[in-house]
C-alpha cells in the first residue's frame, strides 16, 4: 500500500484531481513496491537498465479526489508472463477507504538500450509474485 498527498498542482479549474495524475500515482506506487528490490527502482532502471515500458493502461473513474485528500494505492499483481505484467491498481481517498479510480496496467520488462522485452528478473518476478491477486475472479 502505498500514499500520496494530492497537491495543489494536481488539481484543476474544477478542483478535482486533473485524470492524468491519477497515472503519475501509479507510477509512484510502483517505484515504492520496487524499492524493496535491492538497490530500488533506481538500480534497476540505471545500473541494471532493465525498465518496465507500458504497453496498456485502462483507467475507470469512480469519484472525486480533491487537493488535501490523501490518496492510498493498492497493487494487485493480476498476471505474470515471461515479460509481460498486468496490475490493478485502485486509488481510494485515505480517509474514507471510498475507491475513487481503479487502472488496468501492463507493462513488459524490457532492456532499456535496445527496448526489446526481457525475461522479468528473478527477484522482480519474486516480488511481484507476492501481490498476486487472490483468485482469478479479482481481475
Amino acid at each position: 500500500m502505498f500514499r500520496r498527498p494530492v497537491r495543489f498542482g494536481d488539481v484543476d479549474a474544477a478542483r478535482l484531481v486533473f485524470f492524468p495524475r491519477f497515472l503519475e500515482y501509479c507510477h509512484d506506487a510502483l517505484e515504492a513496491l520496487f524499492a524493496h528490490l535491492d538497490g530500488g527502482y533506481p538500480r534497476l532502471t540505471q545500473e541494471r537498465g532493465v525498465g518496465i515500458p507500458t504497453v496498456r493502461v485502462e483507467c475507470d473513474f469512480h469519484a472525486p479526489l480533491r487537493y488535501g485528500d490523501v490518496a492510498r494505492l493498492e497493487i494487485d499483481v493480476l498476471a505474470l508472463g515471461r515479460a509481460s505484467v498486468t496490475v490493478r491498481h485502485t486509488i481510494r481517498r485515505d480517509a474514507d477507504g471510498t475507491a475513487c479510480a481503479t487502472v488496468r496496467h501492463v507493462f513488459v520488462t524490457a532492456a532499456l538500450a535496445t527496448l526489446a522485452p526481457v525475461p522479468i528478473p528473478d527477484d522482480v518476478r519474486g516480488l511481484l509474485s507476492r501481490h498476486l491477486a487472490a483468485a482469478a475472479g479479482d481481475a
